[in-house]
């Protein structure tokens, strides 16, 4: 590939390109901007922002003075994102016009407010009318805002990383708060991103997930320092995205699973209109890949599918290339230099390959983190020096790891462990389905029964005799939800990820148990 200096082709965005001057006055000028608003190192800067030009300025700007980003899932509820705002203590909130006014309410009175104006892409994929899009009173908008301050000319500090709320399955969402890092940690783990995410000089970056999740994130940013050129998707369609290889020739994507599910629902006359002979390494994580699912990919796209697993709170640990996917399927890899994974049962006992438990890990070079204002949750979930982000799996004889389930996904029914991955992963597999949920919900007798919600293709018709009968194929009796629904249109992130918390939500209220 012919190298090329970073960024020399710009960010782009539907019509608009932001080149790498740009970026690099607008991060300065945002600086000086944050720092004239009071912000000190360690302060925090709250984003509610699509995939847009001004998420990627106001982060670099925030870690140049020392300062934490705090990205927002902007499908927050108004009290969702109070709750942060609150606990971050966030100096200024730097928002999009339109979610700004939906959160206005619960803005503290004296937060600076920075209001982004939304771009005609975002305006036409998210189908917001002029009405929801005026500038509050109160707050002052981004681009005029940016004009008016100088360039930072300041003393570098050590690097931050974003601060990322983890999901809150149970009570509120903590947040991960890394201490800065060394330039020697910068340097390893500039190295280990190279090569999990395949970025480099000459690489021409696509975007389809949304920046305000850590994994995403990460991708991101480093497209932004080190790609030839990173473009983003206002939101994720199968078709466009095609197209959007096609026109830009890309060679470099971040995905999750199920945007190769709707990628292989497209006709085949879709899949075969645009050329995708640029692509050359595509990296995945944030969810399970179903297997079928995965080998689609590969028959399709070639061995260029990879994939790595880790956490917010860990970063990457484990990779996996298509070829070693291949030859051990199911796995997610093995430990890259400077990790390290162990498996340990409930009592404390680390366990051999072959047996299922919580998995431990630690990437060595990571610098350290907390939960922000929560020390104690930090020390609950470590032992002997890695920490766990709550997944159950085990390890093979050569040392690749298996992902079982989420241990707080476990659902205990009868006093047996069922894992709802096992299940969902035999429902992907039924013609007809296009996703699942399964959940606990409560149980007079058992504690809690399964819940299986079924999202049928389009033009599909399921019922739930159907779907039981080819669980009992497939799966132990009590493993079989004897509660399925069949239902379209399940609630979910920009991701494609199903929000399962809400569908489980409404059988858990009033029962005095948090999910």
């Amino acid at each position: 590939m012919k190298q090329t200096s970073p960024l020399s082709l710009g960010i782009i965005s539907g019509e608009r390109i932001l080149g790498a001057a740009s970026l690099r006055e607008q991060v300065l000028r945002a600086a000086a901007g944050f720092t004239a608003l009071g912000v000190e190192r360690g302060d925090c800067i709250a984003l509610l922002l699509r995939n847009d030009f001004p998420f990627l300025v106001a982060s670099f700007a925030a870690a140049r003075i020392g300062a934490y980003a705090v990205p927002i899932n902007w499908h927050s509820a108004p009290e969702e994102v109070e709750y942060i705002l609150q606990d971050c203590s966030a100096k200024i909130l730097v928002a999009h016009a339109d979610l700004l006014v939906r959160v206005a309410a619960i803005v503290p009175p004296a937060m600076p407010l920075l209001a982004v104006e939304i771009p005609p892409e975002i305006r036409s994929a998210y189908r917001i009318d002029t009405a929801a899009a005026h500038i509050l009173a109160t707050a002052t908008v981004w681009n005029e805002w940016l004009l008016r301050q100088d360039e930072w000319n300041g003393t570098p500090v050590p690097m931050t990383h974003s601060m990322f709320y983890t999901s809150g399955t149970t009570g509120h969402p903590k947040a991960v708060r890394r201490d800065p890092t060394t330039t020697q940690q910068e340097r390893m783990i500039d190295d280990m991103r190279s090569a999990i995410f395949g970025i480099r000089p000459g690489t021409r970056v696509l975007m389809p997930g949304p920046l305000y999740h850590a994994a995403p994130n990460a991708f991101g940013l480093r497209a932004a320092r080190q790609a030839d050129m990173l473009v983003l998707m206002p939101r994720f369609n199968p078709e466009e995205f095609l197209r959007l290889v096609a026109q830009h020739r890309i060679t470099t994507v971040f995905m999750v699973p199920i945007m190769f599910v709707r990628l292989l629902q497209l006709p085949q006359a879709a899949r075969q209109r645009y050329d995708l002979s640029s692509l050359e390494f595509i990296i995945h994580a944030g969810a399970p890949c179903p297997h079928q699912v995965k080998l689609a990919m590969i028959e399709w796209w070639g061995p260029i599918l990879n994939e790595y697993y880790g956490g917010t709170e860990s970063g990457p640990v484990t990779f996996s290339s298509s070829a070693e996917y291949l030859a051990h399927p199911g796995s997610v890899g093995k430990c890259m230099p400077g990790t390290r994974v162990r498996i340990y049962d409930d009592d404390g006992r680390m366990l051999p390959p072959g047996e299922a438990g919580e998995i431990f890990m630690r990437v060595d070079f990571y610098p350290d983190f907390t939960y922000h204002r929560q020390s104690d949750k930090r020390r609950e979930i470590e032992r002997d020096g890695l920490i766990s982000c709550g997944d159950v799996g085990y390890l093979d004889d050569e040392g690749y790891l298996f992902i079982c389930d989420r241990k707080r996904d476990m659902v205990i029914s009868g006093g047996v462990n069922i894992y709802p991955a096992e299940i969902e992963a035999v429902l992907q597999h039924l013609a007809g389905v296009r996703d699942c949920a399964v959940f606990g919900i409560p149980d007079p007798e058992f504690g809690e029964a399964l819940m299986a919600v079924v999202e049928p293709q389009e033009h599909h018709t399921l019922s739930v005799d159907a779907i039981q009968v080819h669980l009992r194929l497939h799966l132990a009796g009590y493993k079989v939800p004897r509660n399925i629904e069949v239902r379209r249109d399940l609630p979910r992130e920009d991701s494609g990820k199903i929000f399962k918390r809400r569908l489980r939500a409404p059988y858990w209220e009033n029962t005095g148990r948090s999910i």
